[in-house]
């Protein structure tokens, strides 16, 4: 099947409502709770998945349930010509939950979490031992009052 590039339609909306809401019910529950054969659910998460809509069916791990209750933000400086080594460090170190390069300031912002704020200066100071970080900058996570969603786009903003 062809992928179809063009956004998503109704019912490609409540499928993704369903499997978000009801992450452990089977295509034949979701077909029949949106009155569709079960070929059409399954036809439309392949197109999805297809198209880069879908990037996992993994559940979501909670930081603070697994020990972590601590996160921060850190913002890394960085030697631009090391940004591709910099990035695999990164990864290589488990408290960095997200990394992503910026414009303005700083380089380099990195979702960090920790056991508690020792543990989170344990984790910078790992950053900073990576060569061609500069500096970092770093504030801790009081609370969330947004938590990461993608679903509003998906719902037309």
């Amino acid at each position: 099947m062809a992928a179809r590039r063009n956004g998503l339609d109704e019912l490609d909306r409540k499928v993704l409502h369903l499997i978000r809401d009801r992450p452990r019910a089977g295509l034949l529950e979701i077909a029949r709770l949106l009155g569709v054969a079960r070929g059409t659910v399954q036809a439309r998460l392949d197109r999805m998945v297809a198209d880069g809509v879908i990037t996992d069916f993994g559940p979501n791990l909670s930081p603070r349930a697994l020990g972590y209750p601590v996160q921060a933000f850190t913002t890394l400086e960085v030697e631009q010509i090391s940004r591709a080594d910099i990035s695999a460090a990164l990864a290589a170190i488990p408290e960095v939950l997200e990394a992503h390069i910026v414009t303005g300031p700083g380089d380099v912002w990195c979702r960090i979490a920790g056991r508690d704020h020792e543990h989170i200066q344990h984790v910078i100071d790992l950053t900073l031992a990576i060569p061609g970080v500069r500096r970092s900058s770093t504030v801790i996570t009081l609370s969330t009052v947004v938590p990461h969603r993608v679903q509003p786009l998906a719902d037309g903003g």
